[in-house]
């Protein structure tokens, strides 16, 4: 997800992305811990859009 489809979107569905996105990050590392992904760049990527994520709300908090 790129940082300008984050600023499109309302905190709310912010908050509920990052939620999401937490839950597929701690099924990725399970998965990836029994058996090796196909693509482990995803844990990475995931990680990422988990920062981005964070990073938008808390400018809102600030700027609210």
């Amino acid at each position: 997800m790129k940082t300008s489809e984050i600023k499109e979107l309302t905190t709310a569905e912010i908050q509920e992305r990052l939620l999401t996105e937490k839950e597929q990050l701690v099924r990725l590392r399970l998965n990836h811990s029994i058996s090796p992904l196909e693509n482990p760049l995803q844990l990475r990527e995931a990680r990422k859009t988990i920062a981005r994520l964070a990073t938008e709300l808390r400018q809102r908090e600030i700027n609210n």
